[in-house]
């Protein structure tokens, strides 16, 4: 198949080397200016992309966005032109609020979301690592994309494990439980992961899991306060030595995707008038330090 990787940073390297070994054509769509660009994986040999090629983008059968969620609906607003509206569109990305105004600009495509737990890490504009081998599930965002389960061994025969999901929104809704947790914190204190196991924490991430239960529940999905807390606990000691794509992005000084995660639930949690002190705390901190700039 013919696949376009709009954002290739750590994990859009990474889906760009496995699906290329796997035998499909791949191109790239990045900020980068070069028409060509070089990914090697760990210890595979070098592949060579086409890039920001509209013609590669015209005969995709599959774009797959890997951009951070702030710039999505920017950036294929501007790719628009170019994107056939047969092309399944997959959104990969932390944090939730992007599919509305992608379903508005490209109202004729299907559109599936994604959330993965592989572990990818870009050391430099050329490499990428995969540090820790995870799972990958797809569903669908509108009807069209009821129709593409097919995807799913597709993309599970270049990397393993993906599976369908008929709600894929509960998904994403215990993904960012987990990103509201460990994201801000880990930003605002410039710390790693496995530093909010720390007793200091304890509560405050206990009032973020409450939080953001009540939300999940409020929104017609399942959410269930100590096992939310069980599963964020062992996350944060399995990625213990991990800085956080948010903790990152406050040390380089680059938006984060806090609007996206934390201030994704706060927008709901005022709809449903439910109050979300703790969240609200953190989104307006991480806020601060970013106008600061």
């Amino acid at each position: 198949m013919n696949f376009t990787v709009v954002g290739p940073g750590a994990i859009g390297s990474l889906w760009a080397s496995y699906l290329k070994d796997a035998g499909h054509h791949i191109s790239l769509w990045s900020r980068q200016t070069a028409n060509q660009i070089v990914i090697k994986r760990d210890h595979c040999l070098a592949n060579t992309f086409t890039n920001n090629d509209p013609s590669s983008v015209m005969n995709a059968d599959v774009i797959l966005v890997t951009l951070k969620a702030p710039i999505v609906e920017q950036v294929l607003t501007q790719m628009k032109s170019y994107i056939n509206s047969d092309a399944i569109i997959v959104l990969m990305h932390n944090g939730m609020g992007t599919a509305e105004a992608i379903k508005t600009h490209l109202p004729d495509n299907p559109l599936l979301l994604a959330t993965t737990t592989h572990g990818a890490y870009r050391p430099s504009s050329d490499l990428v690592s995969h540090t820790g081998r995870g799972k990958t599930l797809l569903g669908a965002a509108n009807q069209k994309g009821q129709q593409c389960e097919f995807l799913v061994e597709v993309l599970n025969h270049a990397l393993a494990d993906v599976a369908w999901h008929h709600n894929i929104d509960q998904a994403l809704w215990n993904k960012l439980a987990i990103n509201c947790a460990i994201n801000p914190l880990t930003a605002i204190h410039q710390i790693r992961n496995g530093e909010l196991a720390q007793p200091q924490y304890h509560a405050q991430l206990t009032a973020i899991v409450s939080e953001v239960c009540a939300v999940i529940n409020a929104q017609g999905f399942k959410a269930e306060e100590n096992n939310l807390r069980q599963i964020i606990d062992e996350v944060i000691l399995a990625t213990s030595q991990n800085f956080s794509s948010m903790e990152q992005d406050i040390a380089h000084q680059r938006p984060s995707e806090i609007d996206f995660i934390t201030g994704y639930v706060v927008k709901c949690a005022h709809q449903h008038n439910i109050a979300v002190p703790a969240n609200q705390a953190l989104y307006n901190a991480v806020k601060q330090i970013e106008q600061r700039w």
